[in-house]
């Protein structure tokens, strides 16, 4: 076949393809559009999942009458500026659309109309566009001042393939909600409004800009569970500033679907920007967990590449390392300093799965002389020793009550002649009480695996098994990081056969992986030589273990197999050394056990995210009875 010059019609709806994926993406250019204008009241309306019908309305600059005829041909833009000698630079952009393809590219798969009203203008004009044919400007009313709106309807009615692979109209309008939540995020001073098919699906007021704003839109899009547990990002390095809100570990979800990322304001899909997230929180979920978090990355136009892709959705920095680290030690400072602290969803969870007791529980748990039964004056915990004292009816391992007598505010006090026969009895007056610490004063064991204390206003129930793990594994790894790794030295040495670019990757990062006790070294051109690794780890499996590496290189940039496997020798090793589930322990040794957890960083979860501790306020307690 000879070669042929296209049409600029069909040039146009190949191109549409590219910028135009779905009724979301159309909504989102637009939005876009109105955010560089200055929009600070945008309006988005869509019906039919947007396959029917949208509409987007802001109060921004407008677009002047004569400049209406060139907004809807290719590669025609008001945010690129040449310089003298006529060049554009492509690397300082500071606007989110610039490539001048959304409306041409709509206008060529749907009808398309632009009413608009500049500053300047008395009057307000009308453009018209339908399957790529341009209708004559015409006067048109307009109820604003200035800003412009934009009518798309029939969307991909020019190119009916395209609507064979549209979801359903329910799926779009998802979409289309997701996408102006991102948005919405990134700009908390612009009030924006969505409905779908006639009903407001979202109304959002300005906020003021800033850190407590951006929470407050934050709050109103995720709900206020985020608000409760979310810890403020803000650092800064070598010119780029990473800041925003991410959630305590405990806080986790079954998907990433809670990671909401933006680079200079502009929504991204980064796969370094979320193995830089994942790699933060590697030492405190468990693989099927996911952090929320939602950050922006504010850095010099000049050091990140926003023409990757028409979409504008992915990015590219210059140096990728440096964006890494600040992420990774950014939420890793705001983690540490979290201490201790657990999600408030944690208590929310204990408290629904209370339930009132409204009646008589018949069955073989059941005894007419029960303490449940007879009242609280069937309880005869004093006739043992003070020591270790049991609930009668209960068996001693499933309830031990021993308390710490030397804390002053026990509410329980012994037996007038009960002093005379244990030496604990000795009154003393602690410098602090126990009551005032964070977690409290331990006041009896249940189960032999549960701790619980007594705050000053509530009660914290402790997993003893979790939290010691967590304490035992915080302190192997201050002393991996504070000497080298121990390595085991391979009898024969393995050589890895990979693909040369993977290989290569290893390669490149045989000085890092040297500091995990990993010394590889390259093997001709597609393969790597293993000489030692990490004597933690045992009789492992090196193949696996590199081509894991490799793939984390190829996917993050960072070779978080090795970490995470040592990580989970170290989480396995801190299971075999903590206190044990079943183990009876003293009231001094539980006492012991809170004041380390309040002294050591992360230890509200275990290591796998799990709450190590459930807090329940003394408000929560009394709603449980009614009393409020």
């Amino acid at each position: 076949m000879p070669i042929r010059r296209l049409s600029p019609e069909t040039v146009n709806r190949i191109a549409a393809g590219e910028v135009v994926e779905r009724p979301a993406s159309a909504i989102k250019e637009l939005v876009e559009n109105a955010l560089d204008a200055g929009g600070r009241n945008i309006e988005i309306q869509a019906d039919g999942g947007g396959l029917s019908r949208i509409l987007i309305a802001d109060d921004g600059k407008g677009i002047p009458k004569d400049e209406l005829p060139l907004a809807i041909e290719r590669h025609a833009t008001s945010k690129l500026e040449p310089d003298d000698a006529g060049d554009v630079d492509l690397l300082r952009i500071h606007t989110l659309g610039f490539r001048g393809e959304a409306l041409p590219s709509i206008g060529s798969v749907a009808r398309l109309s632009i009413t608009t009203r500049s500053r300047d203008e008395a009057e307000a004009w009308v453009i018209q566009v339908e399957g790529g044919a341009t209708r004559p400007l015409a006067p048109a009313p307009f109820p604003g001042p200035h800003g412009a709106r934009v009518e798309v309807r029939d969307l991909f009615y020019a190119t009916p393939a395209r609507l064979k692979f549209m979801k359903s109209e329910r799926a779009e309008a998802m979409a289309i909600s997701e996408e102006i939540k991102r948005q919405a995020m990134a700009h908390e001073a612009v009030a924006f409004t969505l409905s779908l098919d006639g009903k407001v699906a979202l109304r959002l007021p300005a906020e003021h800009p800033g850190d407590e704003g951006r929470l407050k839109r934050l709050s109103a899009l995720l709900g206020r569970d985020f608000e409760a547990n979310a810890l403020l990002i803000d650092q800064a390095r070598d010119g780029v500033r990473l800041s925003g809100y991410a959630g305590l570990p405990t806080y986790s979800r079954g998907n990433a679907a809670h990671q909401y990322l933006f680079v200079n304001g502009r929504p991204v899909k980064d796969r370094l920007l979320q193995g830089a997230l994942r790699g933060a929180y590697a030492d405190f979920l468990a693989r099927d967990r996911h952090p929320a978090a939602v950050l922006f990355l504010d850095i010099d136009p000049l050091y990140v590449d926003v023409n990757v892709h028409p979409a504008k959705a992915e990015v590219r920095f210059r140096d990728p390392a440096l964006v890494r680290g600040l992420i990774v030690g950014a939420l890793r400072h705001a983690l540490h300093a979290a201490g201790h602290r657990a999600s408030t969803t944690v208590a929310a969870d204990a408290m629904a799965g209370f339930q009132p007791h409204t009646g008589v529980t018949t069955g073989p748990a059941y005894s007419p002389s029960s303490p449940s039964a007879q009242g609280f004056s069937g309880w005869t915990g004093w006739s043992q020793p003070a020591a270790a004292q049991v609930l009668p009816g209960l068996n001693e391992r499933s309830a031990r009550v021993e308390p710490s007598w030397d804390a002053p505010s026990w509410t329980q006090q012994p037996p007038a002649d009960a002093a005379s026969h244990d030496s604990r009895f000795t009154p003393h007056a602690p410098p602090i009480d126990p009551l005032d610490y964070p977690l409290g004063a331990a006041r009896g064991q249940l189960h032999a695996n549960y701790i619980v204390a007594q705050t000053r206003d509530g009660l914290v129930i402790v997993d003893q098994h979790a939290a010691h793990e967590r304490l035992v594994y915080e302190r192997m790894k201050a002393q991996m990081a504070e000497g080298s790794v121990t390595r085991q030295a391979l009898l024969t040495p393995e050589v890895v056969d990979l693909d040369p670019a993977e290989a290569e990757r290893v390669a490149s990062r045989a000085e890092e992986l040297a500091e995990m006790g990993l010394i590889v070294e390259a093997f001709g051109a597609g393969a790597v030589l293993v000489r030692e690794t990490p004597a933690m780890l045992g009789d492992t499996d090196v193949q696996g273990l590199i081509r894991d590496i490799a793939d984390d290189l190829a996917e993050h940039g960072a070779a978080l197999s090795l970490k995470e496997r040592m990580a989970e020798v170290c989480g396995t090793m801190a299971c075999h050394g903590s206190v044990r589930s079943g183990r009876i322990l003293s009231a001094p040794e539980m006492n012991a056990l809170l004041r380390q957890m309040e002294a050591t960083p992360h230890s509200g979860q275990c290591n796998h995210g799990r709450p190590t501790y459930v807090e329940l306020k003394l408000h929560d307690l009394e709603r449980l009875f009614g009393r409020r």
